[in-house]
């Protein structure tokens, strides 16, 4: 596996290395920056009040269900929201990042190679309006995206370069 060696000091993104963040502990769930090419995996989220984030870009990802392992709660959560089975040899970088809304949550964020047949396999699940492979460069400047998670595939782009 890559470390996290990639992300810079001074954003919400606190680099360790890949082994050290998936064993931490108290890290509320997995976000999954999961890229093809230039582009990465994302969804516009429901459009319900009583959820975080109604109607924004995200990517896959979601909370870890007691006695799972983050890199575990990454796959499954992929697995159910698209449709596609992450190897564990597809993890690259790994860094924790901070969710202000609706509170303050710590959290993982992956980054995961897709290749052009797995984007071929995407099955769309329940949760979500619509997905789509988009342009890191759309997703890190969307208006409509969830801000905390540009903030990470932002840094982590450009240490790509």
């Amino acid at each position: 596996m890559v470390p996290a060696d990639r992300f810079r000091e001074g954003q919400d993104v606190t680099a360790m290395t890949f082994e050290t963040l998936l064993a931490e502990p108290d890290l509320y769930g997995a976000k999954v920056a999961a890229w093809c090419g230039g582009e990465i995996l994302c969804y516009q989220r429901d459009d319900f009040a009583h959820i975080p984030d109604p109607g924004l870009w995200d990517l896959p990802g979601g909370v870890r269900e007691t006695g799972e392992t983050l890199l575990d709660c990454a796959i499954r959560e992929t697995w159910e929201e698209f449709g596609i089975a992450l190897p564990q040899d597809a993890f690259g970088d790994a860094a924790r990042f901070v969710k202000f809304e609706p509170h303050r949550i710590e959290a993982l964020f992956l980054t995961a190679r897709l290749t052009p047949p797995m984007v071929a396999a995407i099955t769309f699940g329940e949760e979500g309006q619509q997905w789509r492979m988009m342009p890191v460069a759309e997703f890190v400047t969307r208006p409509d995206a969830v801000r905390e998670l540009q903030s990470c595939v932002a840094t982590w782009w450009e240490g790509m370069g």
